[in-house]
């Protein structure tokens, strides 16, 4: 996994600071990361992966621009649920896409983990439970849903959503961790990759933090 070390940034423009920095968070090394604020620079991130994802090829200016609008509309409906950094995943096993994202973001509000596990189990949606990270106990959710973009392509799939509720030290903020993949016949094993993801998440200014 790849460590992004500019997190910490990106949660203090979005006003998380705990313990006086951000956060720490390590990802695979295909997943690429557009920080949501501000819009200056989401725009050069996506204009970035745009031109990474088409260098080369010069005939497909329609799928081109399709794909660059996509970017914007996903990256703009993160900033709509308080996202700080989208990540996309890139990786590949045997040439087939492992497509996934992750929104990190951040609830105005400070839960107990307990007190969010049974908030979550009343809505009924999805697997919840307590979890100890070593970023501090938190809450998980595991559920499915039919999101607007599998609808539009007609796959009989649905999209596997895990999320993470993870209080926020010296604050009365939580960090969201918002994990999504449609691939569900290996929803098992993207879950697995997703709780590993999830692991990472640290404080940077933590006893146990190795700098």
């Amino acid at each position: 996994m790849t460590r992004r070390p500019d997190d910490s940034a990106e949660a203090a423009r979005a006003g998380i600071r705990p313990r006086g920095r951000g956060f720490g968070l390590l990802t695979p090394q295909d997943w690429y990361r557009i920080p949501l604020h501000p819009p200056q620079r989401r725009e050069a991130s996506v204009k970035a992966l745009i031109e990474r994802q088409f260098k080369g090829v010069d005939d497909q200016p329609i799928l081109r621009r399709e794909s660059e609008e996509t970017l914007h509309g996903v990256a703009e409906a993160g900033v709509e649920k308080g996202g700080v950094v989208l990540y996309l995943s890139f990786m590949e096993v045997g040439g087939v896409p492992l497509s996934a994202s992750l929104l990190v973001s951040v609830v105005a509000e400070r839960f107990r983990a307990i007190d969010t596990v049974a908030a979550l189990a009343r809505e009924g949606l999805g697997e919840v439970e307590p979890v100890k990270l070593p970023a501090g106990p938190a809450a998980r959710r595991r559920r499915t849903e039919r999101s607007k973009e599998s609808r539009r392509m007609g796959t009989e799939f649905a999209d596997t959503v895990v999320e993470y509720f993870v209080p926020v030290p010296d604050r009365d903020e939580t960090l969201m961790l918002t994990f999504s993949t449609p691939l569900e016949p290996i929803a098992d094993a993207m879950a697995e990759l997703f709780d590993a993801v999830a692991g990472t998440l640290r404080w940077p200014n933590d006893d146990n933090e190795d700098e």
